[in-house]
This record gives structure tokens, sequence and C-alpha cells, in this order.
């Protein structure tokens, strides 16, 4: 369990995010959520709160693509929690296009989104974790960061990009007690596969993704997982 433990989670209302807010809801954990849509994040605190009434849940709407707007989520996380134990770095955008056809707004967007988002709230959060050595930071990132989807070419490069946050974030704070974790998916059944007529059995669920994250939270203090690679048993789709 995870009782009296507080987490903040990007990207919350949906998908990969919405699953692992459920999961650490089960498991105890008190949850920051932080996504676009008030009503969303509204709806979902009341559900959580309501089928896991020992815990509590707040919010703030934010638009990852607003720099502003992110640096007002990290002042309200500092005024409310300063001594964090867990980050989820989950929001993210998908881009199927080509970086030689790609447009420059499009190319911003992902970098904004995928690539400083979690470098910020990392930076901002971390510093926190050292000063109470304690914490565990999640980084969701993609199979596309090992294995480059040429379709896609910014967002590979992002995940490549948060791979090496990750390592990075991972050798900075590992003296002081804090641990960073690279979430490696393959294909999951999310809205970004939404109308596909590949059947649901090859792709990996956003529950397996929140299922890993407990995984992770639940093992001995002296272990660490520094990556966990998902993918769908048949292959990526």
């Amino acid at each position: 369990m995870l009782t009296n433990q507080t987490a903040l989670i990007t990207g919350a209302t949906k998908g990969m995010g919405r699953a692992i807010a459920e999961k650490l809801s089960q498991n105890g954990c008190n949850l920051l959520l932080s996504a676009r849509n008030d009503d969303a994040l509204e709806a979902l605190k009341m559900e959580l709160e309501a089928h896991n009434p020992a815990i509590s849940v707040r919010y703030f709407a934010c638009d990852f693509s607003e720099g502003d707007q992110l640096e007002q989520l990290i002042q309200w996380v500092e005024r409310i929690a300063s001594h964090l134990d867990i980050l989820v770095n989950n929001v993210g955008i998908f881009k199927p296009v080509s970086i030689l056809d790609e447009s420059t707004a499009d190319f911003e967007l992902q970098m904004r989104i995928n690539y400083y988002t979690p470098h910020i709230l990392s930076r901002a959060v971390g510093r926190n974790m050292r000063k109470n050595r304690r914490g565990h930071i999640f980084n969701i990132s993609s199979i596309a960061s090992r294995i480059p989807v040429s379709s896609a070419g910014t967002y590979t490069v992002t995940k490549y990009a948060v791979r090496g946050l990750t390592q990075v974030l991972r050798d900075e704070l590992r003296p002081f007690d804090v641990k960073v974790t690279e979430i490696i998916p393959g294909s999951t059944l999310t809205s970004s596969w939404e109308g596909t007529t590949i059947p649901a059995d090859q792709f990996i669920l956003p529950a397996d993704i929140a299922a890993a994250i407990i995984a992770c939270l639940q093992m001995s203090e002296g272990a660490s997982v520094d990556e966990m690679v998902i993918k769908p048993k048949y292959g990526n789709s």
C-alpha cells in the first residue's frame, strides 16, 4: 500500500494516465492530477474519491503546450505538496509525420509537450526530492526511443530525449535515495489508435502500464528498476 504518499500525474484523464491514477488510488495514494480539461479532472476526482474514500484527490488544469501554465502548475505543486513522493510524467502527443514533411508548429508542439514538460517538471520536483532524500520519478517513454519510427520523426526524437533525461536524472538523484524509472510501452490501446481494425489482443492495455508502476513502487527500498519495456505479445502493431 502507498498510504500517506502523494503522486502527481500529468495527462491524467485519459488512457495510461487515467489507468495509473486509478491504480495508485486503489493502493491508498493521494493524488495531484493535471490535464487540459477542467470538467474531466473534476469528474475523475469525484470518481476516484467515491471508490477510495480514504484518499484525497486535487487537480490543476494545465495546457502543457503553454510554458506559463506549466510554471503555474509547478508553483501549485510546491505550495501544496513540497514533499511529493511520486511524479509520473505521462502527458504526450503523437504526430504521425516525418521530419522532412512536418510543419514548424508540429515540431514545436511535440518538443514542448513530449520533452520540455517532463524536463521542467522533473527539474522542479527533483530538487525537492533531493532535499527530502526520497521520491520516485517515472517517465513514460515509448518503444520509439529504442526503435526509430521515421513516419513519426519528431515524436521519436522526443522519446530518445526522454530516455537521456531519465538516465541523467537517475545518476544525479541516486546519491539522494531518489529513484528514476523509464517505462517503455510498445503499442498501447489508447485514443491514439481510435478507429483501428487491429484486434485488441495485439495491444498492451493502459492497465498494464499502471501495474508496472505499482510493481516498481512495491519493491524493496534497495531495489531500483532503471527501465521496463512492455510490448504486445505478438510484437508491435
